[in-house]
């Protein structure tokens, strides 16, 4: 449903827009928690408060790799212009 929405294969960000895309990460704590709660879910040992933060994890995960599609494409399609 979010490729449907985004659309990611348009390549309709503006270079900054996609730049600033690209450049997101997740902070350091973030990373750490999740490996925490990835390792935890390895050993079925994950509270139910807990799946539902891998989840969101998660979730948030895809939503930024589907931006970043969407960027790469936009850079790509702004530069074959140039």
């Amino acid at each position: 449903m979010l490729e449907q929405i985004v659309q990611p294969k348009t390549g309709t960000f503006s270079a900054e827009l996609a730049e600033y895309v690209l450049a997101m990460t997740f902070p350091k704590a973030a990373i750490k928690r999740y490996l925490k709660l990835s390792a935890k879910a390895q050993t079925g040992t994950l509270t139910p408060a807990e799946e539902a933060e891998l989840d969101d994890y998660l979730n948030a995960n895809t939503m930024l790799a589907v931006l970043k599609s969407k960027a790469r494409n936009s850079l790509k399609k702004a530069r074959s212009r140039a």
